[in-house]
C-alpha cells in the first residue's frame, strides 16, 4: 500500500492548529519533528513543548487531493507564515522492522548485553536483556540510559532491593535483577511505562521479582539502590523524597542530567550523598554516590 505524505513548516503556536487542521482533512496520521535541529530538553509538567520552527507531516491515503489540501491549508493559514511545503508518495513498509536494522545489541561494561528480539547474545560471564522499541522511553541507546546501565553493570548487585524511579520502559529495573539484584521496585507516572516495564518483565522472565507502581500506589520505603533517571528539575525538586528512599550507606543513581545543569543538582543532594566525580557520556552526566 502506498501513502500521500505531505509536509509543511510553520512556528510553534501554530503547529497544533495546523495538525488539526489536516487531521480534519482525513489525514491517518499526523507528526511533529524538528526543523532546525533545536534541541528540547526539559518541559514543565503538564507542558508539551515542540520546536520553535516544527516540521508539521500528514499522511493520506491515495484517495486524497493533495493539490486540493495545499490550497485548503495556506487559505486556511494564509497570515500564519508557511513554507517548505513538501509532497511525496511512499510505500507502506513494516515500521518496527525498519526501526530495527538501527537498533543493534549492545554491552555495557562487559557484563550486560541490550538486545533486540532474535538477536540475543550469548556470551560466557554475561547476562542478556531483550528488549524492543516501545511505548515507552528507555532502549539503552540514549546517554542517560546508557550511563545509568554502564553503572549496574560495574557493580555487585546481589541480594540488593533497587528502587527505578521514574522507570520508563523498565530496562534497568530488568538489568538490575539480571545482574543479581534480589527485587526491585519500578514506579512511574505514565501508565503506559507501567505497562511497558511489566511486558518487559515478561519478556525477560523475571516478572516475579518486579513490582510496578503508579506514585499514588507507592508505599515509600528504603532500599539498598535507589536510580532515578529522568530531569534535573524533578530531581532537584523532588530531591528530599528521593533521598529518603536510600538506606544509610546505600547507593543512589542520577541521569538525566546536562552537563551545565550537574552543579545545581548535586548542590541539593551533597548534604545527604557522598557523590564520585560525575560520569559525562555527550552532553549528559550521570551522579553517583553513597547516602552519609
Amino acid at each position: 500500500m502506498a501513502w500521500h505524505q505531505i509536509s509543511v513548516i510553520t512556528k510553534e503556536n501554530t503547529a497544533p492548529r495546523l495538525a488539526d487542521f489536516l487531521s480534519d482533512l482525513g489525514a491517518v496520521s499526523v507528526t511533529y519533528m524538528d526543523a532546525e535541529d533545536e534541541p528540547v530538553y526539559e518541559p514543565a509538567i503538564g507542558e508539551t513543548k515542540i520546536w520553535s520552527n516544527t516540521q508539521v507531516i500528514a499522511l493520506y491515503e491515495l484517495e486524497a487531493d493533495p493539490e486540493l489540501i495545499k490550497n485548503l491549508v495556506f487559505e486556511q493559514f494564509k497570515k500564519e507564515g508557511l513554507h517548505s511545503w513538501l509532497y511525496e508518495a511512499v510505500a507502506d513498509q513494516e515500521w518496527e522492522r525498519a526501526w530495527m536494522e538501527y537498533y543493534k545489541p549492545m554491552k555495557f561494561a562487559g557484563k550486560l548485553w541490550v538486545c533486540p528480539t532474535n538477536q540475543e547474545q550469548i556470551e560466557p560471564d554475561t547476562v542478556c536483556l531483550m528488549l524492543d522499541p516501545g511505548l515507552a522511553f528507555g532502549t539503552g541507546t540514549h546517554p542517560t540510559t546508557a550511563l545509568c546501565l554502564e553503572w549496574l553493570a560495574s557493580h555487585d548487585l546481589t541480594g540488593k532491593t533497587v528502587i527505578d524511579y521514574g522507570c520508563g520502559s523498565g530496562i534497568l529495573a530488568v538489568a538490575a535483577v539480571l545482574l543479581g539484584a534480589k527485587i526491585a521496585h519500578a514506579v512511574d507516572i505514565d501508565p503506559q511505562a507501567i505497562t511497558a516495564t511489566q511486558s518487559n518483565a515478561l519478556k525477560n522472565a523475571v516478572q516475579d521479582k518486579i513490582n510496578c507502581y503508579l506514585p499514588e500506589q507507592f508505599v515509600p520505603f528504603q532500599a539498598d539502590i535507589v536510580l532515578a533517571n529522568i530531569l534535573a528539575l524533578p530531581l532537584i525538586n523532588m530531591s528530599e523524597q528521593i533521598c529518603a528512599l536510600v538506606v544509610s550507606g546505600g547507593q543512589l543513581v542520577l541521569s538525566g542530567i546536562l552537563h551545565e545543569q550537574a552543579e545545581s543538582v548535586i548542590g541539593v543532594y551533597q548534604k545527604n550523598i557522598a557523590f564520585t566525580p560525575l560520569v559525562q557520556l555527550e552532553d549528559w552526566i550521570r551522579l553517583d554516590g553513597v547516602k552519609r
